[in-house]
């Protein structure tokens, strides 16, 4: 089988490891003169935020706080954000949180040089003009939006999560600071640590992986599955918050190459219709999903096995792609994540309009190793209920 021969996409500059927030101004200063910090009122609340702003301003930066990002941001959040950027004329704009934040920074800086709405730009390598630069700082470990042409937002008219993909979207630095997650919450922990791993899964699994995209998912899948119940149940445990935040960005890049899959496109009718959060959609379909997907790559779901520590020797291909879907199943449990649909009050009348919905995002369906149809999909639904 020839290589897949694609671009290869990944931030300019990456500071990863603890401490590497203390890099943001010099490249601040080196990108821009006016700084829009994007986050929500939570992240605001620790004093993040001002430690960031104090920063930019020693440097010599003018900056301005927005810190109305929403949990699961909408395209008015985009355009509230958009009026503040305009008005305090702002030419760099840092994502300060989790993939909320960072996503509605990278659609601020994209319509600050384009017209129209944001909505407009709805699919793959629609965006006309390149972006104001955006550097991105997670301060949980889960979207990897730090290293990502995506961004993602809830259009309520469809029920649906919409992505706007684009490579001006990446953003031009990734500032990785595993110590700015150790005040995240365990129910928050567990659900961006689970949406991570869907990352590096599927990824890896993607019809569209390389072998550089999957040195990323299988770093990201070792990393996750081993300091997650740690940084779920020890928060103050500098090495498993230094190791999931890792993890994360590795599984964002990725992602950002490889793309993601069925589970993707399955989680978001539940964030567009019902208000799941990302992360908890993607934890709870996983398992449902993996199991009509190993037969699509059972050697690739063995090695996801081995990453994740499970003992394969003496098993079968299909064995082993089966102790996969048991491992990640497991760790959803061990981590608190609801394992049923219901459970996140889901109506099951709901489920025939979710699988139409679902099939429709080509872009993710495309990717995944087995072809489902929407009878596939719905059946998926009907188990995970």
């Amino acid at each position: 089988m020839p290589d897949i021969v694609l671009p290869f996409r990944t931030p300019e500059l990456v500071y990863l490891g603890s401490g590497s927030i203390q890099k943001l101004a010099p490249e601040a200063r080196r990108l821009g003169t006016r700084a829009l910090v994007v986050t929500d009122k939570g992240v605001a609340g620790t004093g993040l935020a001002d430690a960031v702003k104090k920063q930019l301003g020693e440097a010599g930066l003018a900056v301005e706080l927005f810190d109305q990002t929403m949990a699961e941001p909408d395209f008015e959040n985009v355009d509230l954000c958009l009026g503040v950027a305009k008005q305090f004329g702002a030419d760099l704009l840092i994502g300060l949180g989790g993939g909320s934040s960072m996503d509605l920074a990278k659609g601020v800086a994209a319509m600050l040089t384009n017209p129209g709405k944001l909505i407009d730009y709805y699919g793959t390598d629609k965006i006309p003009n390149p972006a104001r630069p955006v550097i991105g700082i997670p301060t949980t470990a889960g979207t990897g939006s730090e290293a990502t042409p995506n961004a993602i937002f809830t259009d309520h008219a469809e029920q649906l999560k919409k992505g706007v993909v684009s490579p001006y979207l990446m953003p031009k630095v990734a500032i990785v600071d595993g110590d700015v997650t150790l005040t995240v919450p365990p129910r928050v922990t567990a659900a961006t640590g689970m949406d991570a791993l869907t990352h590096a899964v599927e990824s890896y699994t993607s019809r569209r992986a390389t072998m550089q995209s999957e040195l990323y998912s299988l770093e990201a899948i070792r990393l996750i599955s081993s300091s997650l119940r740690t940084a779920v149940w020890d928060g103050a445990n500098t090495d498993a918050r230094r190791l999931m935040a890792a993890g994360s960005f590795f599984a964002g890049i990725a992602i950002a190459n490889a793309g993601t899959g069925a589970v993707h496109a399955m989680a978001y009718p539940l964030g567009g219709q019902f208000g799941v959060p990302h992360g908890v959609s993607n934890a709870l379909l996983m398992p449902y999903v993996l199991e009509q997907n190993v037969v699509g790559n059972l050697l690739k779901f063995g090695v996801v096995a081995d990453q994740m520590g499970e003992p394969t020797d003496g098993l079968s291909p299909r064995a082993a792609a089966v102790a996969a879907v048991d491992a990640i199943r497991q760790l959803s449990i061990d981590v608190g994540i609801p394992q049923r649909m219901r459970e996140v009050k889901v109506p099951k009348d709901a489920l025939p309009g979710m699988a139409a919905a679902a099939v429709k995002i080509t872009r993710l369906m495309d990717n995944n190793p087995r072809r489902l149809t929407e009878a596939d999909v719905l059946a998926i639904y009907e188990a995970a209920w």
